[in-house]
């Protein structure tokens, strides 16, 4: 496995590897989720494929300084999670080298990035097409592979992939969950175990949702019960937001007439804010 925090170094390696490269970009404190995407790259790329892994903390995707600074690091079991998943070559950037000191050009998204988290969140998804834009333009990758917990980023970059004419293939990966259901994320380990325990409520509020539409339940009950399973928490939930938004525009909708997504973020306390989301195919 190489590792290379130099830009230039790292295009230059990934051109001598060919074009038969799977790329998966993590922001790093890497956990099982990563490792599933990793481990699926190394299977896409075969014995003759290049499986190539970025570890940044892009500070253009944090809109409070504090967020940028708290933002938890581990290098050291990240390259070992790496290297166990059969990567290639790693790459490590510093900020002050990946970003010139005065770069002017900005990417930005004006449809997806409007709901849900980017509700709340402005300029955080034109920071994601930045270095997504700059990472493809480095590696060139055939495919790059995202999880599918936070789908609106996945919607946001397959978006950027096709405006944008990319010769990448955008890969969603299925969501990694604990052994309970709740979806992997690094905002668990501030939970309590018995917070922990009850935050599956989540997944389980959206696989009864599911299982409703295509019993043929119509969309406004379907979220109404699970407003209601979410909010019968004994702990101290508030709903962020709760949506029901079609799969590639992210638009709201308001029956199961076309591939849709039921798209939630829940506190936990005052601090602790989960994402999670269900696609339920169309029914017509």
């Amino acid at each position: 496995m190489v590792i290379t925090s130099n830009s230039q170094n790292f295009q230059e390696l990934c051109a001598q590897a060919g074009k038969k490269i799977y790329f998966v970009p993590t922001m790093g404190a890497l956990h099982r989720g990563h490792t599933a995407l990793m481990k699926e790259a190394r299977r896409l790329a075969g014995s003759e494929g290049t499986v190539a892994v970025s570890i940044f903390v892009n500070p253009l995707q944090f809109d409070r300084s504090e967020d940028l600074d708290s933002y938890p690091h581990s290098k050291e079991k990240d390259l070992q999670a790496c290297e166990t998943a059969g990567v290639d070559i790693v790459f490590i950037p510093l900020a002050e080298q990946f970003y010139e000191p005065n770069h002017s050009i900005e990417i930005r998204e004006t449809s997806l990035s409007k709901r849900l988290c980017g509700a709340s969140r402005p300029g955080h998804f034109n920071g994601v097409c930045a270095v997504v834009l700059k990472l493809f333009m480095l590696a060139s990758p055939q495919a790059a592979l995202f999880g599918k917990k936070d789908f609106q980023q996945l919607a946001i970059i397959r978006r950027l992939a096709r405006d944008l004419s990319l010769p990448t293939t955008i890969i969603g990966h299925d969501t990694v969950r604990e052994d309970n259901g709740l979806a992997l994320s690094s905002r668990n380990a501030l939970l309590t175990e018995e917070e922990k325990k009850d935050a599956a409520r989540l997944y389980r509020a959206l696989q009864k949702a599911k299982s409703n539409a295509l019993k043929g339940t119509a969309a406004h009950l379907v979220l109404k019960q699970t407003k209601e399973a979410i909010e019968s928490s004994s702990y101290k939930v508030k709903i962020d937001y709760l949506e029901l938004v079609n799969q590639e525009t992210l638009e709201k909708v308001d029956s199961f007439s076309a591939p849709s997504l039921l798209a939630l973020a829940v506190f936990y306390g005052d601090k602790v804010r989960l994402i999670d989301s269900m696609e339920i195919p169309s029914q017509k």
